[in-house]
């Protein structure tokens, strides 16, 4: 029998020599309890499960979190919760420490009587760091979403048009093609705004000769997609086609490079490693990659900094870049599945210099 969110959560619960955990932050409330609505904690410890909401949502979660215990709080949510803990005999209760605030921690702390506030991090952010095949499905089709939107614009984006005027359209396409959402502010950097990592888009005019960056995303059924490809207005120039290749390089030898068992620094460390050495090396200034799932930030890192080793069912994306100040900028950015003797790609999109 598989194992459910609940149970596994439950068995990290002693790691952090607590009773029980309080969820506030919205990706993990949804993807241990299912609810998919704005409003609610959950609060769970060994042998009780309550999912704690409004009036507006019970109906809601009674069929959405059917593990949990449905409670409707009262006025002040924060005396439900010291009932339901008195309840469950928590006396050393986990907090999430990113994500509750010093005030909510305050009056939490007054409300709680005989029971021990514990700050506690990553316990549920550690389960949603392997995706199961449904979250996998999901992941694609919100990436088969943004291909089919950059295909889209491809077709119509021309000197002219604003920046704000492609992410628009990008953003309306998504949408009218099954997204319920975008994953984050729609990136359109033209010319030199594209050496803004995260130029989000502007009321720049695009001009011939510009590479534009466009870096989007949908949500699919609460998951993220998430890519980015640069394109050229007009034939490019040699350096812009030079450095263009350094970073498809750099790119695909990371790609190729991903397996099992090795960490985000070496993944990191190898695309950045080709750009260091065609001269480049201070242009790359983020990591290389992050998890994609419910967040479009996530574990694990691929990064100078990231020692975690990559298993099979972690999603990342694989995003080298080069920015130079005053001229233009380039990114090629994939979303990948780790998988035994490799990755599997989720985007389709080409990635050679396409120039409109």
């Amino acid at each position: 029998m598989t194992k459910t969110r609940l149970a596994a959560l439950r068995e990290l619960l002693p790691s952090s020599s607590v009773d029980g955990l309080l969820i506030t932050r919205p990706e993990n409330r949804r993807y241990i309890t299912g609810f998919t609505g704005s409003a609610g904690v959950a609060l769970v410890s060994q042998n009780h499960a309550f999912f704690v909401t409004d009036f507006r949502y019970v109906e809601q979660a009674t069929y959405q979190a059917p593990e949990f215990q449905i409670v409707q709080h009262g006025l002040k949510i924060e005396d439900t919760l010291c009932e339901l803990a008195q309840e469950a005999g928590i006396g050393r209760l986990g907090f999430e420490k990113d994500v509750v605030t010093f005030k909510q921690h305050e009056t939490l702390s007054s409300a709680l009587s005989g029971v021990r506030l514990v700050p506690c991090e990553g316990l549920v952010e550690a389960l949603r760091e392997v995706k199961d095949e449904n979250e996998t499905e999901l992941i694609r089709q919100a990436e088969a979403i943004g291909d089919a939107a950059f295909s889209h614009i491809l077709s119509i984006m021309k000197p002219g048009m604003t920046e704000i005027d492609v992410a628009l359209e990008l953003e309306w396409f998504m949408r009218k093609n099954g997204a319920e959402g975008i994953g984050f502010d729609v990136i359109v950097a033209s010319g030199p705004r594209g050496a803004m990592p995260h130029g989000v888009a502007s009321d720049k005019k695009l001009a011939q000769g510009d590479l534009v960056v466009l870096d989007f995303g949908a949500v699919y059924n609460g998951y993220r997609g998430d890519m980015t490809r640069t394109v050229s207005l007009g034939k490019a120039t040699s350096l812009q086609r030079r450095v263009y290749d350094i970073v498809l390089r750099a790119q695909e030898a990371a790609l190729e490079a991903i397996a099992p068992g090795k960490t985000g620094q070496e993944i990191d460390g190898i695309a950045r490693g080709i750009i260091e050495e065609a001269g480049y090396g201070d242009n790359f200034g983020h990591g290389l990659g992050h998890g994609v799932g419910l967040a479009v930030h996530e574990e694990p890192r691929l990064s100078v900094t990231g020692t975690k080793e990559l298993r099979p069912g972690m999603v990342v994306t694989v995003e080298p870049g080069i920015y130079l100040p005053g001229l233009f900028g380039i990114r090629i950015e994939d979303l990948v599945v780790v998988q035994e003797g490799g990755v599997r790609n989720l985007t389709r999109s080409p990635k050679e210099l396409i120039e409109l």
